[in-house]
């Protein structure tokens, strides 16, 4: 069994990857929710969500969330009521936070709402939120505290940020099943998700960092920085605001404590020595997964 840790999109390719190269049903996805919200009464899992949709073969490929044959009629409404509009949610989206929201009303957790969602979409990995209690990630700019969304969506990653914290995270315990996951798994994975906002609120919970410094030897990451810029999403924006280098040696340091091996990709090749002078093991290949050629190779590497 293999388990990873994932944030949104890069890290629901690198799954879908792993599909055409081992059994689904031995594959664990311990997933981020600290920018989960509550929008219009409803609770929002944008990683969970994503994860799932990807798995099933339902993603959005265009805009890179959400359903596959959208509309939007609902949101075009609101908006035009001068209603709260500027997170979009498509209308076929939105069945699954009103299913959600109702679940949670009845006492189900988010650990139940994701193996629910999961088994109703087909989906045979293992869906496991990191923990089922807050847990919100906070960017501090100069316009105040910023949740992740208004951050992320509402001023589209756009201003400096000072600092990253996460709400919630002493008091959080891990979900069922996360920390077994890590302790019975051949090899843990870190995604090519943002290190300090999609692998960090990880790595905040009780017991997940600890976990995954016992485990080292067994953890191998993948780099989100290719030749020094991130793929998708603000990931080296965020790095080189917060004093990290912007590189995949700066993602190598991030993770040494609890990673024993990185993969980088080709174009990095030339970086592989100063990884290995912090005391990790390299593997190179493609980790662009723009086709399935490239995304098998990737998953082949991971699991080699």
């Amino acid at each position: 069994m293999i388990v990873v840790l994932s944030g949104g999109v890069g890290a629901a390719r690198l799954l879908r990857a792993f599909e055409g190269v081992m059994n689904r049903d031995e594959i664990t996805a311990i997933v981020n929710v600290g920018d989960d919200l509550t929008m219009h009464g409803l609770t929002i899992c944008p990683d969970l969500d994503t994860i799932t949709y990807t798995l099933a073969g339902l993603n959005n490929e265009e805009l890179g969330w959400g359903l596959t044959g959208e509309t939007w009629r609902v949101m075009d409404e609101l908006d035009a009521l001068g209603g709260e509009a500027w997170f979009r949610l498509g209308d076929r989206d939105l069945a699954t936070h009103l299913y959600r929201t109702e679940r949670f009303a009845r006492g189900a957790t988010k650990s139940d709402v994701a193996a629910e969602l999961a088994h109703r979409h087909g989906v045979r990995e293992r869906l496991l939120p990191v923990t089922n209690d807050p847990l919100a990630t906070i960017f501090v700019t100069d316009q105040g505290d910023l949740s992740f969304q208004e951050y992320f969506v509402r001023h589209r990653h756009g201003i400096p940020v000072h600092s990253v914290r996460f709400a919630g995270a002493e008091q959080c315990s891990p979900a069922p099943g996360v920390l077994e996951a890590l302790r019975e798994a051949d090899r843990i994975v870190i995604a090519p998700s943002n290190p300090l906002i999609s692998i960090e609120p990880l790595l905040s919970v009780p017991g997940v960092r600890e976990e995954l410094r016992r485990r080292r030897r067994d953890v191998i990451a993948v780099s989100p920085i290719i030749a020094g810029a991130a793929l998708k999403g603000p990931a080296d924006r965020l790095l080189r605001e917060l004093g990290h280098d912007v590189s995949c040696v700066g993602v190598a340091r991030y993770y040494r404590e609890v990673c024993a091996t990185i993969v980088i990709d080709e174009l990095d090749v030339d970086r592989r020595a100063e990884i290995e002078e912090l005391g990790l093991s390299v593997r190179t290949t493609t980790t662009i997964m723009a086709n399935r050629e490239h995304a098998r190779a990737l998953a082949t590497e991971v699991l080699a």
